[in-house]
């Protein structure tokens, strides 16, 4: 049996920084230059264009793990 292959592998950060990273983008309206700036201030040196790399690629999936359930792609979520 294979074991599930890790999505943070082929990243230098930890696991910890980049769900960090994309929460802040999402949950407070932030640029992703302020984002970078912040991190800055933390002692983490990451450039606007990783945060927007790591938020196209992990942002669907820390989605899905908040909600219980994968998100339908090409579909509009509905609200209440």
């Amino acid at each position: 049996m294979s074991k599930p292959k890790n999505p943070f592998a082929c990243f230098h950060s930890s696991p910890e920084v980049i769900r960090m990273v994309v929460m802040l983008y999402v949950r407070f309206p932030l640029s992703l230059r302020n984002v970078e700036d912040l991190l800055f201030e933390c002692g983490i040196h990451h450039c606007q264009e990783t945060v927007r790399l790591w938020w196209n690629r992990f942002g669907p999936m820390f989605a899905a793990d908040i909600w219980g359930h994968p998100l339908p792609t090409g579909d509009r979520l509905a609200s209440d």
